[in-house]
């Protein structure tokens, strides 16, 4: 191929939640396409999501997402000898067609063997949150069987000592296929997370900070995406003489959460905006709540004092973007993470959805409405994002990566 011809870029999702696929929509829709031949492949292709895209589509399959969350619920393996075996065979004839000058993923972890195998550099787009060199207080608590079993107090106590054995134990399956291909292994679960010969952070340092990071690591800046939907027709209906919510569960959110969450925000003096994306019926609805199967992310944003979110980075920085504070109800691990995160800033505050009382959604509705502390930190980190733009820099690190020989991180 001559240095004319357009390098080929090969994004590979795993459909684990709406974010992973929309964050690297938003990169791969940044390349232009007098430059860069891309391919997309996914499991499923949205229309909201893929209309107007003019990417090459491939299928792939990956386990349904509603076996992937409960599994992760759970705390179960997500992925086994078998199924990895399967990823990496469909990603080896995918590669072997497509030829890719360079492989994009998120949280495609079969990858860190098929494409070494194939000497095509990969780009692991990740949480900084996830690096085995974040800053951190240790690990937080996500909603483990362990905690219903034995109570919060005492996961707290035992649970961070067993959690060098679980991330050995969630990387064993990968580590193993690696050695049969005659690759070496790559670490635990957090190594795993975050291997590439390039990585590439979703975030900034002061929300997700790193310490010692490898020149490779790099972080990019919150990644825009939202689909281009109308406002509901109760848009214009909403009372303007009180503070209004904007409530989103995501595609991962805990559903349990719902019953106390909606039972905690009736008959408050505020509008709620409530956006199911297509995930469950919320049943009849105090007569605060005003309800869509979908919002447009960034004007509920806007529109909102306040946004309670599921803690993951996706619509919690969407609204942090436009200096909105986040409560987040943060379930698995991922979300712990995140919102850890934000509520170090002084921009939100976490709740376990998986104890959620009505009792603690009013008190801390109440407190976040009624303090401007929330606000100001909320702004300050909108000042942040707003100075980082991803998708720009995500061109220059591609441009750089395709054009120059790199040296590979390891195989």
């Amino acid at each position: 191929m001559t240095s004319t011809e357009p390098k080929r870029i090969l994004f590979v999702a795993e459909n684990v939640t709406t974010d992973q696929v929309t964050r690297l929509v938003s990169l791969a829709g940044s390349l232009p396409e007098q430059r860069f031949e891309v391919t997309f492949a996914a499991s499923q292709f949205d229309p909201v999501v893929f209309d107007g895209m003019g990417f090459q589509r491939r299928r792939i399959h990956s386990l349904p997402r509603d076996q992937m969350l409960s599994r992760v619920a759970a705390g179960k393996q997500v992925y086994d000898d078998s199924v990895l075996r399967d990823y990496v065979e469909q990603e080896r004839d995918l590669l072997k067609d497509s030829r890719p000058d360079l492989v994009v993923a998120n949280f495609r972890p079969s990858l860190t063997v098929s494409a070494p195998l194939h000497g095509v550099p990969l780009a692991t787009v990740v949480g900084a949150y996830w690096s085995p060199y974040a800053v951190r207080d240790g690990f937080p608590i996500p909603d483990h069987p362990t905690v219903k079993l034995v109570g919060l107090s005492v996961a707290r106590r035992f649970l961070p000592k067993a959690l060098p054995a679980a991330f050995a134990l969630f990387a064993k399956p990968i580590n193993e296929l690696r050695r049969r291909h005659g690759l070496p292994a790559i670490g635990d679960l957090l190594d795993v997370m975050t291997w590439g010969d390039w990585v590439l952070h979703p975030d900034l340092p002061e929300l997700a900070p790193t310490r010692g990071a490898p020149s490779h690591h790099h972080y990019l800046g919150r990644v825009p995406w939202s689909p281009k939907l109308p406002v509901p027709a109760w848009w214009e209906e909403l009372p303007s003489d009180r503070p209004t919510l904007w409530v989103t569960l995501g595609s991962s959110g805990n559903l349990q959460a719902w019953p106390a969450l909606k039972q905690g925000l009736a008959g408050l003096p505020i509008n709620v905006m409530l956006a199911t994306e297509g995930r469950f019926d919320p049943g009849p609805l105090p007569s605060n709540f005003w309800s869509a199967e979908w919002l447009p992310g960034p004007e509920a944003a806007r529109r909102a004092d306040l946004a309670v979110t599921n803690g993951g980075a996706g619509s919690s920085y969407q609204a942090l973007a436009v200096g909105t504070p986040v409560l987040g109800l943060a379930s698995n691990l991922d979300q712990h993470l995140a919102m850890t995160g934000i509520e170090r800033t002084g921009a939100g505050r976490l709740l376990r959805a998986g104890s959620l009382s009505p009792d603690e959604v009013r008190v801390a509705v109440n407190e976040m409405l009624g303090s401007d502390r929330y606000t100001q930190a909320a702004r300050v980190s909108a000042d942040r994002l707003g100075a980082w733009d991803a998708q720009e820099r995500f061109l220059r690190l591609v441009d750089q990566i395709t054009r120059t020989p790199q040296q590979r991180v390891s195989a």
